[in-house]
């Protein structure tokens, strides 16, 4: 490749540009996939928080729900009566460039049981409490788990982008910065002898 171009200063001065734009272009994605990788370790452990809280949530929530169909009978028309949720909203928000999801609901400070009090018991209502719990949870592992997911494409695309100038156009550059400087000394030194052979000439 650096032999294939013509040794003139000016294309001295356009491969040392690139290979200048190709170091800069290495150092802000070398850059960026470490601030992507910082941010995607610490979703991980969050995500693993999440799961072992969500699992043991979830445990308590069947574990009330059972002993209040075995005191109540059969729950399932006091369930019914539970509105349907629509309250989920998604946004976004931008890490170097990469849009990750922002998940909200709207979640009362307090949950206000939506049942008729006089049919329960406090079992249901621990039940009620916390499977609320685990909608509140759930709505966060969504938005950690596809955070991750965006952000290990993200990281392996800026990878491979890096190495591509680190491997091969910061080489290929310099190769060629090497040859065309190498190239115009040796003509420079050509000159040089030969306008000194040319005065020699002159004097004699």
């Amino acid at each position: 490749m650096a032999e294939q171009i013509f040794p003139t200063k000016g294309n001295l001065i356009k491969s040392k540009r690139q290979l200048a734009q190709a170091a800069m272009g290495y150092e802000l994605m070398d850059r960026k996939r470490n601030i992507l990788v910082r941010e995607m370790v610490a979703l991980v452990d969050e995500a693993k928080g999440l799961r072992s809280v969500i699992d043991s949530t979830y445990a308590e929530a069947y574990d009330t729900l059972e002993y209040a169909n075995i005191s109540l009978g059969l729950v399932t028309e006091l369930a019914r009566t539970m509105p349907v949720d629509n309250s989920l909203n998604l946004s976004v928000r931008s890490v170097m460039g990469v849009e990750l999801p922002k998940l909200t609901a709207e979640l009362a400070p307090v949950v206000e049981p939506t049942y008729p009090m006089g049919l329960t018991n406090s079992m249901f209502d621990k039940a009620y409490i916390s499977f609320n719990k685990v909608k509140e949870l759930m709505v966060r592992l969504a938005e950690v788990e596809n955070c991750i997911y965006r952000l290990a494409e993200a990281i392996k695309k800026t990878q491979k982008r890096a190495n591509a100038l680190k491997n091969i156009m910061i080489p290929r550059f310099r190769a060629q910065v090497k040859y065309i400087t190498n190239a115009l000394e040796e003509k420079e030194r050509e000159e040089f002898t030969r306008q000194k052979v040319i005065k020699k000439r002159k004097i004699g």
